[in-house]
């Protein structure tokens, strides 16, 4: 929420791994034009309420969006390192990318707690390497306890003679 700001008004989102829709209707009731995907049907049975809905397993079969760019998209809770580049492909120029997912530490105090699904250190960055980054962090969060990193990253539109857009923080 601390970043919903940065989407232009009504920019189209993409909800990655969106479960019932929780984040797409958080940018739904803000005016976007949402679109979730996951692979669990009873879970886009909720989230349909919100925007429209894509069910596909993008950990074994094709990115569902491919040439397809959303001016933000969002991830939570999520790691597939596969998926990773289609993800950050997907951010439209002067779109932005909300990622946070759980990172190495979190192990020491609960689940996921296989590395396969914790993120390294500055691995999100890395990821990102070709956004603009407007915040990072990797640390550790309490209630509940969790090792995570998050990054709210723009991919700037590098139009000549246009304004660069403002990211207020």
């Amino acid at each position: 929420m601390r970043w919903s700001h940065l989407p232009a008004p009504g920019a189209s989102v993409l909800d990655v791994a969106c479960g019932a829709g929780r984040h797409m209707r958080w940018f739904g009731e803000r005016g976007h034009a949402v679109t979730g995907v996951d692979r669990a049907p009873e879970a886009l049975t909720s989230a349909s309420r919100f925007g429209r809905t894509v069910l596909a397993d993008i950990e074994n079969g094709t990115w569902p969006f491919a040439g397809q760019a959303f001016g933000a998209v969002i991830v939570t809770n999520y790691l597939w390192r596969a998926r990773l580049p289609d993800i950050v492909a997907a951010v439209a120029p002067g779109g932005v990318l909300l990622y946070e997912t759980f990172a190495s530490g979190n192990e020491s105090v609960g689940k996921p707690s296989r590395a396969d699904f914790l993120l390294q250190p500055g691995e999100l960055l890395a990821a990102c390497a070709g956004l603009r980054v407007i915040a990072y962090e990797d640390g550790f969060v309490a209630e509940p306890d969790r090792f995570v990193q998050r990054i709210a990253a723009v991919r700037e539109a590098n139009a000549a003679g246009v304004t660069p857009r403002r990211y207020p923080l």
